[in-house]
């Protein structure tokens, strides 16, 4: 029998029956929004050669997807809340694969990139859309754990997405790596029409549009700037992107504090439970995103492992994440989240820290134990923010609060990708350029080589095969004076080749040292800003958001 309710799940007597199932079918449609990215990155070297991209091509391959995600989800999250976040799911679901199936037709940098973007639209429907239906899906009591569900899910798919890619690029073409995505956005298109009950705000007033366009236009141009000022240089794109995102944040937050009702409440901000919890997302991810960033660049490139290999050796991370969530579930409701929160905080930390012993003679062992601290971390300290943030937020602004959870992820990520990876370019070119400075080596390969870990790794190979050449030219010449020149000449390059290599390892590894200790310095000082400003207290979610709920009713139907 099909019942229609004006009042949320949880405000019932007897909780939505299927609502585990549809937890799964929420996962699900989460799991393909962060593999979308961790699969791109071991399928790259295959479409910088296939489709010759540059370096700035390739980065807004990457960063294509971040942009319009990161900017459309508090406006679509609010509009998911008045209209419905089971239809905002639905159709996100749907431009997400088709984005995918986009991608892995188009044969051009400019078409992989538009297909990215359209499926960033799809994510910036999708991410508010689970956690605002999990939260009116689950009474309170069950709500935590569901969150713990929900985070772990995440953690999972950081190393899935390389291991699942990797899997399909021993036998396909990158093309694979998009189509990875379609036949789960499919299954969880059906079962969120089947398990996912309808549900969107009872009382929801006229939508804040030009909050909701003043936060796309100032998320969007700060991501913007995150992407193109340290890996393109602060030119007058970066700048003019800066001074947009700065006018339009304050013309945003101006704007919300005068509106009767906005898409964004701003004094939120002012609750320190709220604010905390938001830092330390952003600043989670920052090391999260940064850290996974360089940690497969030197699996893949530094120790060779290839694309497969390199997904199966993440899995520490997503076994620890879980066994983290678990220990965040039973001790949160003991404890508190500020001791939660801070000891996830301070194992990042500690886990970063760990990689800054990284030299060239260090093996794959070396990282084991850094990733199963660092994926303990993720799951001590997350899924009570998430609940925090959640619990902040009145049942009409379920889809908001969802976005401002998954922005202040987003934004982390960005940035981390962003610092940590000039850092760590910086150090490598810096490292390279000592380590391979007195070696002679033809024409400019030791400037290509400083471009990338890659780069250089392409360079000892193509000096390796001129090598290579002159033997063979070697042993084929009938003269004899010109044949002892081609075999010097041999020697010669063959001995700069390995040179290069051994120097673009050491220099890489020295690299991620540095950056790590860059790392390892922003989250401690974060960590220390985040136990100053969550409270003392067992209760993980807001005050405000209990109140907002018996206020401000949801609308749900559900299967009885």
């Amino acid at each position: 029998m099909r019942l229609v309710m004006n009042e949320p799940v949880e405000n019932m007597d007897r909780p939505y029956a299927r609502r585990w199932w549809a937890l799964l079918v929420l996962c699900l449609s989460l799991l393909i929004i962060v593999m979308a990215n961790t699969a791109l990155t071991v399928a790259a070297p295959d479409m910088t050669q296939d489709l010759g991209l540059s370096s700035a091509d390739l980065q807004w391959v990457i960063d294509g997807y971040t942009v319009p995600y990161a900017a459309l989800m508090l406006l679509l999250g609010a509009i998911g809340d008045k209209y419905s976040r089971r239809g905002a799911l639905l159709l996100g679901l749907l431009v997400f694969a088709g984005g995918a199936v986009a991608g892995s037709l188009v044969d051009s940098s400019t078409g992989v990139i538009a297909a990215r973007a359209v499926m960033g639209v799809g994510a910036a429907m999708i991410m508010p859309a689970t956690l605002s239906l999990l939260a009116a899906t689950f009474p309170r009591a069950e709500r935590a754990k569901a969150i713990v569900l929900w985070t772990a899910t995440a953690g999972l798919a950081i190393a899935a997405g390389p291991l699942v890619a990797g899997a399909l690029l021993r036998d396909h073409g990158w093309a694979s790596t998009f189509l990875i995505n379609v036949p789960v956005a499919a299954v969880a298109f059906v079962g969120a029409l089947v398990l996912v009950p309808p549900s969107k705000a009872a009382r929801h007033g006229r939508i804040d549009y030009v909050g909701g366009v003043l936060s796309v236009v100032w998320v969007g141009a700060l991501v913007y700037m995150i992407i193109e000022g340290p890996h393109f240089g602060w030119g007058a794109k970066a700048v003019t992107a800066a001074v947009v995102a700065g006018a339009a944040l304050v013309a945003f937050v101006v704007w919300e504090l005068r509106h009767p009702r906005p898409v964004l409440d701003v004094r939120r901000f002012t609750d320190r439970r709220f604010a905390g919890s938001n830092l330390a997302v952003a600043l989670f991810f920052l090391a999260v995103f940064g850290a996974f960033y360089y940690l497969t660049q030197h699996l893949q490139f530094v120790l060779g492992y290839d694309a497969w290999e390199t997904g199966v050796r993440m899995l520490p991370l997503a076994g620890a994440v879980f066994v983290g969530s678990a220990l965040t579930g039973f001790l949160t409701p003991r404890i508190g989240m500020r001791v939660t929160v801070t000891a996830g905080m301070v194992g990042g930390t500690v886990a970063l820290a760990l990689l800054t012993r990284v030299d060239a003679s260090s093996t794959y062992g070396d990282f084991v134990l850094p990733l199963v601290v660092l994926g303990l971390a993720i799951g001590l300290a997350l899924s009570p923010c998430t609940d925090a943030i959640m619990g902040a937020f009145p049942e009409s602004e379920l889809g908001v609060g969802g976005a401002v959870n998954d922005t202040s992820l987003e934004l982390g990520g960005s940035l981390g990708i962003a610092i940590l990876g000039s850092v760590l370019a910086g150090s490598y070119s810096s490292h390279l350029a000592d380590a391979a400075g007195g070696t002679k080596l033809p024409g400019n390969a030791l400037t290509t080589a400083q471009d990338s870990v890659g780069a250089g790794y392409a360079v000892a190979q193509r000096i390796g095969a001129q090598a290579h050449k002159a033997a063979e030219q070697a042993a084929a010449a009938s003269d004899p004076q010109q044949a002892a020149q081609l075999k010097a000449q041999a020697g010669q390059l063959a001995d700069g080749a390995r040179q290069m290599a051994d120097a673009v390892g050491a220099s890489f590894s020295n690299a991620v040292a540095h950056t790590s200790v860059v790392g390892a310095v922003i989250l401690g000082v974060g960590t220390v800003v985040v136990a100053g400003l969550l409270p003392r207290g067992r209760s993980a979610g807001g005050g405000e958001g209990e109140a907002g709920s018996e206020a401000e009713p949801a609308s749900s139907t559900v299967s009885a």
